[in-house]
């Protein structure tokens, strides 16, 4: 199987069920951001040295290639058999992160991201995150989108940003508190 086909010089992909959309589609959007978070994802864990985190951002790409796929799929369905994010990976990143939490100090403030290179990773990974999540909704505004995708992004934010204090900890860096100029 060759990797180049053609059939997207002129700006048009197909779809999971054969429909040809504009690249800049919202399902493509959606998609495609969640793409570029895993590629992310892929290099926040090639940085943590964690055994456990590591296995547990492949189990997190995983998720993102399910949910990439059911974001792929036409309006008009597919016969295609395509896995599904169910409840059970949304409590998964909740165990996760109370694990995480529970050696975490209170937190008073915002904390400013930064402090080493593998925190920073996931600090951005968050934000890209997030704007997978605004992707996700903006096209669910305008087809059905299983809202349990929603809620997994939702809760997959809140667990890179855990990752991310959890990380500073392992690593003895100090969070930087964000103190407004008031």
């Amino acid at each position: 199987m060759k990797i180049y086909t053609k059939k997207g010089d002129e700006g048009k992909t197909g779809l999971i069920g054969g429909t040809r959309v504009s690249k800049n589609d919202l399902k493509i959007n959606a998609y495609g951001t969640v793409d570029e978070l895993n590629a992310f994802v892929g290099m926040l864990r090639d940085s943590i040295g964690n055994t456990k985190y590591t296995s547990q951002l492949i189990e997190i790409q995983d998720r993102l290639f399910t949910a990439g796929s059911l974001l792929a799929v036409s309006d008009s369905g597919s016969s295609m058999k395509i896995p599904m994010i169910e409840k059970n990976d949304i409590v998964e990143l909740e165990e996760w992160i109370d694990e995480m939490d529970t050696k975490l100090p209170e937190m008073k403030s915002f904390v400013l991201p930064g402090g080493h290179q593998t925190v920073s990773y996931c600090h951005i990974t968050r934000t890209i995150c997030r704007r997978a999540e605004r992707c996700i909704v903006t096209l669910s505004e305008h087809t059905v989108v299983d809202p349990i995708i929603l809620a997994y992004f939702n809760r997959l934010s809140d667990y890179l940003f855990t990752l991310g204090r959890s990380m500073a900890q392992e690593l003895n860096i100090k969070e930087t508190p964000w103190n407004p100029k008031l």
